[in-house]
Order: C-alpha cells, then structure tokens, then sequence
C-alpha cells in the first residue's frame, strides 16, 4: 500500500493525498511536480528511477487506509543532484 507522504523532498510544499502535483518513484520517494519536472528532469535523485504522477486513493478508502503523516525532506532540498 503506498504511502502517500504529505510533501516534496526537494522544497517541502504540501502535497495532500488528493493533489495531481505529486510525484513518485518506485521507492515512494515524493517530489511536486515543479521539482520533478524542472529540478530533477524526471529522475528521482535518491535512486535514478522514473518519477511518475502519484495515483490518488478514492477518499472512502482514505478513511480506511489513511496517507502518511511522516514528513520527509532532503536537507538542503535538492541541492547536491547534479540538477539545478
């Protein structure tokens, strides 16, 4: 069951398990589409895998198998990946 962490690793926005700016490798690591796309071209800076649009979990299931809390960010943001 994914995760569904509540922000970007790279610039800490909020990212709500409804939001179409998620994105995603196949470790869960989460990046906004912002980031993703101009930061790390599509390429998840913890592992090199694809990062893709994080699917969204209907809301009567969320209540059942509720989204992370757990806040994960990188210090410094994505400063360090060889990407702007």
């Amino acid at each position: 069951m994914l995760q569904l962490r509540p922000n970007c690793e790279c610039c800490d926005a909020d990212l709500p398990p409804e939001s179409t700016q998620a994105r995603i490798c196949t470790f869960e690591c989460t990046f906004c589409a912002d980031c993703a796309d101009v930061r790390l071209a599509g390429v998840c800076p913890n592992c090199g895998g694809e990062l893709l649009a994080r699917p969204r979990r209907p809301p009567g299931a969320l209540l059942k198998y509720p989204a992370s809390t757990q806040r994960v960010n990188k210090p410094g943001g994505c400063a360090g990946t060889g990407r702007p």
